[in-house]
């Protein structure tokens, strides 16, 4: 703008910005209007009138920097100042109290590249003292915008503490999280353009941080290639205290604002592959497409294991030959906790994995074939998935397909059940129950085969989770056989023992009594109705016993309380000596 003519940095005239907040919805119903069409802005008499759409969707917010050209006239045409006749843009922060109110409310309205015009009255412009010797006091002005574009400013903490510019775009949408690994380059300076630290390629883990907090705190905010500038208050600087110099690293003064320009080059997915964090996987080569191993599919790796000294135990795939190492997921042919990352990798996936003993080879010594791994070591592996063939799903077979791959699931399930893997069973007779969970395609003789096969999968699947304690699982499983069934004895059997582990006796009481009247003779369910009588006896004794403190400790405050009233009775009426 002209030298003798600016836009106030103070709103005394008029309202203050921070009383004055249309949020998005503002932005979003102008978006609505069509060329030549006007409406109002909020209460106060702002009116905008589209002139030429804009381009997509988005709209600057307060803090963004934005760039714009404009003529601004009054009402009766004259014309007071225009960015255009200087050839020159006006650039200035949104939403800061750098321009008239009007402005910062109408333009947050506006997309790139849109022109406008806003007719703005004074108490929203320059109110009662105008702005001499051009406008005059109470002067309704109009002014023709075109937003040419924006620089974002974010408040990433939305505490004022770091505001991020954002000088170059990154790539894709994705973040690092706190437990990646970033690789960063990065300027720090003072405000006054001293440089107090810098490096042109470090590598930190986002949840230790480097430097100052403020880099880890704006490196989750970015994405990879991204390039910005942040202006960092102490509290995520230096502090009160500042820091000295050190090294190469120039000191920072107590309570310092620092200017950091900071550039995410890439970074390593880190990531736990189990849900008690004791197996790692550090991504060090992303892979291809989306699709992963399931379980028993047979897959081709080369590996590496290393102990924590770094010494190698076991190799494959690395040597001239390229022998690379081959089983099958879920099938306990490698350690527990290789098995359970593999299922997580694409093709072409390059990983170290961090393996805690008890995914690895527990508290007893392991012979490998280069090394010997002591009790309780923690493993290092380096894993590539070379190549991979899932296990045929449900929907790439034919109905007798399904039938035959339910029954081997079935199988299996016992195998492992008798082998007391009842986790791993339970996965099996749940991979089983889905193969022929939809049957609406099959004939007669198929249905009456899936129904059988329903039912034993989730009958013995009920028995696994009995075993592993998950008794609302249990209970679900036998429900869903009964549904099929309503007289399956093993279903009621199971489902009371469940319904007494989860206390609730009288549901127990009717699925035994049912039980032993279709078969009166079955031992097992007579048994278990002992034990549900002597928990019925042994709940009653405790509620009695429960009971009997409650009416001991109310009577004994009654007692009290009958004494505190006799005592005070008792007492006798004292005078004043002294009168």
């Amino acid at each position: 703008m002209d030298e003798d003519f600016e836009m106030p940095t103070t709103m005394e005239d008029g309202l203050k910005n921070d009383e004055m907040d249309f949020g998005d919805d503002e932005a979003y119903s102008s978006s609505l209007l069509k060329v030549g069409e006007e409406k109002e802005i909020g209460k106060q008499g702002l009116k905008k009138k589209l002139i030429k759409e804009g381009e997509g969707w988005d709209f600057p917010e307060p803090g963004d920097e934005v760039e714009v050209h404009y003529t601004g006239t009054l009402l009766d045409g004259t014309k007071f100042d225009s960015s255009r006749d200087r050839g020159e843009p006006f650039k200035f922060t949104l939403g800061q109290g750098q321009v008239i109110q009007g402005w910062d409310q109408g333009i947050k309205t506006m997309k790139k590249g849109e022109n406008a015009l806003f007719t703005i009255p004074a108490e929203l412009a320059y109110g009662e003292s105008g702005s001499p010797p051009t406008i005059p006091p109470n002067a309704t002005l109009q002014f023709d915008v075109e937003l040419l574009s924006w620089t974002s400013v974010k408040d990433i903490c939305k505490d004022g503490g770091i505001f991020k510019k954002i000088l170059v775009e990154g790539e894709k949408w994705e973040n690092p999280k706190d437990l990646d690994e970033v690789f960063v380059k990065y300027v720090a300076q003072l405000e006054d353009g001293t440089v107090v630290g810098m490096s042109d390629g470090v590598e930190f883990s986002v949840k230790d941080g480097h430097f100052c907090p403020a880099l880890a705190k704006a490196v989750k905010t970015m994405k990879k290639g991204e390039k910005v500038l942040l202006t960092v208050k102490p509290q995520y600087g230096f502090g009160e205290k500042g820091k000295e110099a050190s090294g190469d690293e120039g000191a920072v003064p107590p309570n310092t604002t620092l200017l950091i320009s900071l550039e995410l080059l890439s970074w390593k997915t880190v990531s736990h592959v189990t849900d008690d964090k004791m197996v790692i996987k550090k991504i060090l080569k992303e892979g291809e497409g989306f699709d992963r191993p399931n379980e028993q599919a047979v897959v081709k790796v080369k590996l590496v294991g290393k102990l924590e000294n770094g010494t190698i135990f076991f190799e494959k795939g690395h040597d001239d030959e390229g022998e690379l190492l081959e089983f099958k997921t879920d099938e306990e042919q490698i350690i527990d906790g290789l098995d359970k990352a593999v299922l997580t990798m694409k093709k072409g996936e390059l990983a170290l994995l961090i393996i805690a003993p008890e995914y690895a080879f527990g508290s007893s010594e392991s012979k490998q074939e280069l090394a010997v791994v002591p009790p309780n070591s923690t493993v290092y592996y380096e894993v590539e998935l070379v190549s991979f063939e899932k296990e045929k799903e449900s929907w790439d077979m034919n109905t007798q397909e399904k039938i035959e791959t339910a029954g081997k699931k079935k199988e299996e399930g016992n195998a492992l059940f008798k082998a007391g893997k009842y986790a791993r069973a339970s996965k099996r007779y749940e991979k089983g129950a889905k193969y022929i969970e939809y049957d609406t395609s099959f004939s007669d003789e198929e249905k009456k085969q899936s129904k059988a096969l329903k039912i034993t999968c989730n009958l013995n699947n009920a028995a696994c989770k009995l075993k592993l304690k998950d008794y609302k699982q249990a209970e679900k499983l036998c429900t869903k056989v009964l549904e099929l069934d309503s007289r399956n004895v093993k279903a009621l059997y199971r489902r009371a023992q469940a319904y007494i582990h989860l206390v609730d006796l009288e549901l127990a009481e009717i699925d035994i009594k049912k039980a032993l009247e279709i078969e009166p003779d079955n031992r097992e369910v007579k048994l278990e109705y002992k034990v549900l009588k002597d928990k019925v006896k042994e709940y009653n004794k405790k509620d009695a016993k429960f009971y009997s403190n409650i009416f001991s400790k109310l009577t004994k405050l009654e007692s009290n309380e009958t004494n505190k009233a006799d005592a005070k009775e008792a007492e006798p009426m004292v005078i004043d000596g002294k009168a």
